[in-house]
């Protein structure tokens, strides 16, 4: 069996992050896969899908060495072809990756006591971004 369904997301623009469990969780739950896995996917080139423990510190941390590993900066190939200011927002949301595959055990994301899934926006600009969740299994 394969469920798929959108979360849609509206996000200030860079470095902010969004708790995506519940919601996956009750995609899960809506879907009646009682074993398999859970695909979390953002669409677009500058937002990212992972898990973290989603607490203050860490919001913090994440995006703080993201931009220490690829600061924002005019001398990135994509800004001398686009002029747009979000090359390191394609290069910090490759680094981190657009989706996460989660277990699927008795209707629910197989997750560690302090394991949340997260997206992170890696863009300049507020987003309209879609989460596609695609559960499969039996």
């Amino acid at each position: 069996m394969v469920y798929q369904k959108q979360i849609l997301l509206e996000t200030r623009g860079h470095r902010q992050m969004h708790d995506l469990t519940a919601d996956v969780a009750q995609i899960i739950h809506d879907s009646g896969v009682r074993t398999g896995t859970a695909h979390v996917f953002n669409v677009g080139s500058t937002g990212a899908i992972g898990a973290i423990e989603f607490e203050p510190g860490l919001m913090e941390d994440l995006p703080d060495l993201l931009d220490k590993l690829i600061p924002p900066s005019r001398n990135y190939g994509h800004e001398q072809a686009w002029h747009d200011g979000n090359g390191h927002s394609h290069l910090q949301a490759t680094l981190l990756g657009p989706s996460l595959t989660v277990p699927v055990a008795d209707r629910k994301p197989v997750l560690g006591a302090w394991q949340q899934i997260f997206h992170l926006e890696c863009d300049i600009k507020p987003r309209r971004r879609t989460i596609v969740v695609t559960v499969s299994g039996e």
